[in-house]
């Protein structure tokens, strides 16, 4: 598989959690990307996209519910940031819908919002949850990786 974005330390916020959540999010960004760029075909793009979309809800959920939960000041214009890329992925899945393939250029736009996202918006929010006792590491299974799986 060809990577349109490589997991590294720089992404992560220090929380294996939301970092492990991270991870997921890259890793069907590069299957949408080698989906495009190997011709797999429109109907496996499509199928791609909405796990990714899917996927993007759930970690937002998450994050979101941490924010609620550990009081979180910044949650309002978090959640707009969270708001505005569902909005962009369901004008992309609706224009692949109706017969538009996805550009790399796209692509390339979906990589840049989430390494910034996570590189600038996320990394806001790390010290005020270790302040409110989110732990840093686990020792089980995410209970989202037992879900999603």
């Amino acid at each position: 598989m060809s990577l349109l974005i490589e997991w590294n330390e720089s992404l992560s916020v220090g929380i294996q959690e939301i970092d492990e959540q991270h991870k997921v999010l890259v890793n069907l960004l590069n299957e949408l990307h080698d989906a495009i760029r190997h011709h797999h075909g429109r109907d496996a793009s499509i199928a791609v996209l909405q796990r990714l979309a899917d996927y993007t809800r759930i970690h937002f959920t998450v994050e979101e519910s941490l924010m609620r939960i550990l009081g979180y000041p910044e949650y309002d214009t978090h959640k707009a940031h969270h708001e505005d890329l569902i909005s962009q992925m369901q004008d992309l899945q609706a224009r692949m819908n109706n017969g538009e393939s996805i550009s790399f250029e796209l692509l390339h736009f979906l990589r840049n919002w989430l390494t910034n996202h996570i590189m600038e918006g996320d990394q806001r929010y790390v010290e005020h949850f270790l302040s409110r006792g989110a732990q840093k590491s686990w020792h089980k299974k995410s209970w989202l990786e037992r879900f999603w799986s």
